[in-house]
């Protein structure tokens, strides 16, 4: 018996029989692209098939040289490369799982100069215009593609998956926003289609009728000059005749100004998009994006909504996925928050991916967590149950170490349990829940609402200082004025704030209490309409005009810096955050001195201008000061660590926090 009996059902897909309906969908790491780290990726993906998977998908690897994401990129266009790839799929196999081999073509997305596309129109979000393809090097290209698809299976992969979404050289060929040729590759919605169909059919015919072909298909393009819901209709139909085995599902060109995958999108906020394609396809369909549980999972195999379930991120957090849900462990998974701060960030900066949930995620030959190779069990204090501190305490338990955690507010948490107020930051929840039953499961001594002192930690092996912050008071003239609080206490609710708000600190945490201030409860179907997601049917790409926020305060959000508000927030996720301040009509005000609060609220001095911001209080957001007294007062034992923001504040990191908590451990 399993509480998921639909989402852990075998199915087959041409000739391979998958052992549940979860895939790990496509995740570009950085792994893929030097051929040194091949044991790594081969070491990273069996500890996920070792973790229960049915299908793992493999980051894009290019089908010729010019489809290169950057200079020297992954590409799979040789028999050495599939020769190389036989250590990863050896691996995968090992661990009784399947992996399919992404072939994708960069287009116009790529990072380097000789890029090429549909046509000669350049993206918004890289810095080189595509040269367009002549018609003899579409022709070529096709080939290209089927060739690579041939190669993966000699190289041992069980299936492939071509890229025809997300903005991608196929996704480009299907847009008018993209293609504006005349010849026989664009011109009309039916020419327009013949690239992704003749790229399906030759593959087809090198690999036989039986090698799973799945293809990544736009449901919803999300920009101007998209495709129209019947265009992707009949795309579908024409790609089964060509040879598709499994549609999974698209949503979104990475331009394009809506989010698709990041915390603030509700969760499964697109299967609708996929039950729609499942109405009218013959071959099994999967849903992607935002699905972070196996409860979701079920739901949506459930209720017919889809065939598989397509989870990429959630596979960085928790190899275990699967496994954990199979033997009734699911409140033990790890569950993705969705903050792209260590995936999709790091790879947009051309570093490898890893997982702030999970730093070992990419770094499974590097980041061990070694049992104790001692006879004597050796003890270890965490003081201070932040990310840092609970990273540390469930490490050191995990190699074997005795492990009291202390901590002195009455919750585990740190500043995690304020982030999680924020809305579009409710998942941030689940990585407390995670720690906390990881801390029962390990059998750590947790002792909330304690102040160690030195003298309580005299007697332990090892002691590791994550104390955290507290809030920056700054030195304004007025900071006691009764208007003036903290974004602590704004967001753990020992304030209310009403309804004139001028919030001092634009960082990320002053954005996060801007949110906070002006949000309104919504459905859906509101997130949907606030963002200008409409019915595909009706609406080219699934995009319309986005209808007002109705903010439920008026916030006014002041920086002493001149630059743009923001413009220090995560790369792929930060601009979603800058416009919802937009969209919930934040005053956003830049090279402020701070002169003073009193009755009448907030003086600040703007380009040699005094001015006054009314309002009924001023909640200060003006950075963090390091708590390392205990610290000091240990001494510099040599036994002693400190990590966390006991060891820098700055803007508060997580992903650093957790990281070094684990790496700490990891050395003791």
């Amino acid at each position: 018996m399993t509480d998921y009996p639909h989402l852990l059902e075998p199915i087959t897909v041409g000739d391979v029989t998958l052992r549940n309906r979860v895939v790990m969908g496509s995740m570009h790491t950085g792994l893929e692209d030097a051929p040194w780290d091949v044991d790594k990726l081969a070491a990273y993906f069996a500890e996920r098939a070792r973790g229960g998977v049915g299908l793992i998908v493999t980051g894009g690897y290019a089908p010729n040289k010019r489809g290169w994401l950057k200079p020297f990129a992954s590409e799979m266009t040789s028999r050495l490369h599939a020769a190389r790839h036989r250590r990863v799929t050896d691996a995968v196999h090992a661990e009784g799982g399947a992996i399919a081999l992404q072939v994708l073509h960069a287009g116009r997305y790529a990072y380097h100069p000789f890029s090429v596309g549909a046509s000669s129109i350049k993206s918004p979000i890289t810095p080189f215009k595509p040269t367009a393809l002549s018609t003899r090097g579409v022709d070529r290209t096709a080939s290209d593609f089927a060739r690579a698809v041939r190669l993966a299976q000699k190289a041992g992969y069980d299936a492939v998956e071509i890229m025809g979404s997300e903005g991608y050289l196929i996704n480009q060929f299907l847009a008018a926003r993209t293609n504006d040729r005349t010849d026989e590759w664009g011109g009309t919605a039916a020419k327009r289609m013949r690239f992704p169909v003749e790229v399906v059919r030759r593959a087809r015919e090198l690999v036989g009728d039986g090698f799973p072909i799945v293809y990544r298909i736009s449901l919803l393009d999300l920009v101007e000059g998209g495709q129209t819901w019947d265009e992707v209709v009949e795309l579908a139909g024409e790609l089964e005749q060509a040879g598709v085995t499994v549609f999974n599902t698209g949503i979104g060109w990475h331009e394009a100004r809506v989010p698709t995958i990041i915390t603030q999108v509700p969760r499964a906020a697109w299967v609708s998009a996929t039950a729609r394609l499942k109405e009218v396809a013959t071959v099994p369909v999967c849903a992607s994006n935002r699905i972070n549980t196996p409860e979701l999972g079920e739901e949506i195999i459930a209720s017919g909504q889809a065939d598989l379930v397509s989870m990429a991120r959630p596979f960085l957090a928790d190899p275990d996925f699967v496994a954990k849900a199979a033997a009734g462990r699911a409140d033990e998974i790890n569950t993705c928050i969705a903050c792209n701060q260590a995936c999709l960030d790091h790879t947009f900066s051309n570093e490898k991916a890893s997982c702030l949930v999970n730093p070992r995620a990419g770094r499974e030959t590097s980041l061990l967590l070694l049992p104790l190779p001692e006879p004597r069990q050796r003890t270890v204090a965490v003081v201070g149950a932040g990310p840092a501190g609970l990273a540390a305490a469930t490490s050191a338990a995990e190699r074997g170490f005795a492990v009291t955690l202390f901590e002195a507010a009455p919750e585990i948490g740190g500043q995690f349990r304020l982030a999680m107020q924020v809305p579009g930051k409710e998942d941030f929840a689940e990585t407390l829940r995670y720690f906390a039953r990881r801390l029962d499961v390990l059998g750590v001594d947790v002792r909330t609402g304690t102040h160690a002192t030195a003298a309580d930690l005299a007697s332990y092996d090892h002691v590791v200082v994550a104390t955290g912050v507290e809030p920056r008071i700054p030195a304004i003239d007025g900071i006691d004025h009764p208007k003036a609080v903290s974004y602590a206490d704004v967001l753990n609710g020992t304030v209310v704030p009403g309804k004139r708000v001028a919030v001092v600190g634009a960082g990320g945490i002053g954005v996060d209490v801007s949110v906070w201030l002006t949000h309104e409860e919504e459905s859906l179907d509101e997130w949907m309409s606030h963002w200008g997601v409409g019915d595909p049917t009706l609406h080219v790409g699934g995009l319309t005009e986005p209808k007002p926020r109705t903010p439920a305060r008026e916030v006014t959000l002041v920086q002493r810096k001149t630059t743009p508000i923001g413009i220090g927030l995560g790369k792929t996720s930060g601009w979603a955050h800058r416009a919802v301040l937009e969209q919930s009509g934040v005053t956003q005000v830049t090279g402020a001195t701070y002169d003073r609060i009193d009755d009448a609220g907030l003086h600040v001095t703007v380009g040699g201008e005094q001015r006054v911001i009314e309002c009924d209080h001023v909640v200060i957001c003006a950075g963090q000061e390091s708590m390392r007294g205990l610290y000091d007062e240990l001494g510099g034992r040599a036994d002693v660590h400190l990590i966390g923001g006991a060891d820098l504040a700055a803007e508060l990191d997580a992903k650093r926090a957790i990281e070094q908590g684990t790496r700490v451990v990891a050395g003791l």
